[in-house]
Parts: structure tokens; sequence; C-alpha cells
């Protein structure tokens, strides 16, 4: 099984029932034949905080991998890097406790939030990742956020072409992880 332990962007928040990255994700795997499912723990407006709160539950579930997608409303809320650091740390750790492993799912903000404050928020997952050793998608939105072809009205959540785009995204990234069953 692979989680996708994530907020809104994971959830599919907007999205019609079953047009969610995970949703494409789950095709991608099945058209390429590996046999996995993929678990949508996707919660929209979650923070890190709210993660951890949740997080021994899901890991309990013994994952194979687990992709984190956590961050983007803790940086949209202006909250702590340096907490949302901890909470990240803490949440990556339970996965891996459990056998799991984990791919961080990177997140950027908009400029209006000062050069200061989006290159502690943005260093957080790349520090954690070298730290913990493990794989990083810099970016989940990279080549959806700021293209409002690929977006939903509000500029934050993608469309069903931008979720299309992220489960490319993250198949990428999972690719070598993936043992065919």
């Amino acid at each position: 099984m692979i989680v996708m332990f994530g907020d809104s962007l994971t959830e599919g928040y907007g999205l019609p029932r079953g047009k969610s990255f995970p949703d494409f994700l789950q095709r991608k795997l099945d058209d390429q034949g590996y046999r996995y499912s993929v678990r949508n723990e996707g919660i929209s407006g979650d923070t890190t905080s709210g993660g951890l709160m949740r997080c021994s539950l899901v890991a309990s579930s013994v994952p194979a991998i687990a992709v984190v997608a956590l961050g983007g409303n803790d940086g949209l809320r202006g909250l702590s890097p340096g907490r949302m650091k901890d909470n990240l740390r803490r949440i990556i750790q339970e996965f891996s406790a459990q056998g799991t492993q984990v791919v961080i799912g990177g997140m950027k903000l908009p400029p209006n939030y000062g050069v200061k404050y989006t290159d502690s928020f943005e260093r957080v997952f790349h520090e954690l990742a070298q730290e913990l050793h493990v794989p990083l998608i810099p970016f989940l939105l990279e080549g959806v956020g700021g293209h409002p072809e690929f977006m939903q009205d509000d500029g934050i959540h993608p469309n069903e072409e931008g979720a299309h785009k992220i489960a490319t995204l993250v198949m990428e990234h999972l690719q070598p992880l993936l043992a065919k069953r």
C-alpha cells in the first residue's frame, strides 16, 4: 500500500470524485503492472500539527511507502517553519519506525510572504530530506502551481488536468522505490 498523507491538494479539493492526484497515481500504477493500492489520507486544511496528531493511526497500517505532503497550510497561515520542521520530522520518524519508506512532497509559497519567510519555509523540506535520508519531491506542484490552465479558479488547488500532472511527477519519484509484485 502507498499512503498519500497530505492536505486538500492530496484530498482532491474541488475535484469530482475519482479525479484527485492519488486517483490518477493509482491508475498509473495499475497501467504499469504495479500491485500497490493507493490510500488517500488527505484532509483539507490540515497542517503539520494536525498531521502529527493523526499520523500514528495511519502509520499503524504499515504502508510500504508514504508520501508526506504537508506544510502548505502552515506556510499560508504564516506558522513557524521551525515548528513545521519539528512536526514533519516526527511524522517521518513515525512512518519510518514502521518500516515505511517515506517520500517528502515539498512546497513553495507565493512571494508576498517575504524572502526571509519563504526561504526559511522552503529550506525545511530540503533539510529534512537530507537529515533523514528520504527522497524529496522538491515542489509537489511543479509545472502546475502558477499555471492558471492547471489550477482551479482559487489559484491554490489543481484542476483535473493539474492533478494528472502531479500524479505523473509523483510517479517519477516513486518509480525507483517500486518493486513489481
